[in-house]
């Protein structure tokens, strides 16, 4: 159980394929628009359930909890050794410490 209060992801469909406007290219035009957004859970409930919740903003958005307590996972890739010289060469130029 999810309680009222905790921060959640939720997944919509904001419009279907068939609903899109003609001026969009082809290939987006046949995907549906969808909206993943975080927010605080105004009900308790369950991962699947349709909720609201109620985004950093203050904006109200309903949509099916995918994901309690969501985190970033995103990382600036692996660690590239020429990176550190890169950053010697540049410290020099600059006239800052080695």
């Amino acid at each position: 159980m999810i309680k009222k209060g905790e921060w959640v992801r939720i997944h919509a469909v904001v419009l279907k394929s068939e609903e899109r406007t003609g001026k969009i290219p082809e290939d987006t035009k046949k995907c549906d628009l969808e909206m993943w957004t975080k927010g605080t859970l105004l009900h308790d409930a369950e991962i699947g359930d349709e909720v609201e919740v109620e985004t950093a903003v203050g904006r109200i958005a309903k949509g099916t909890i995918i994901e309690a307590h969501p985190y970033y996972t995103h990382s600036y890739g692996k660690f590239v050794p020429e990176i550190i010289e890169i950053d010697k060469q540049l410290r020099e130029l600059m006239g800052g410490d080695k």
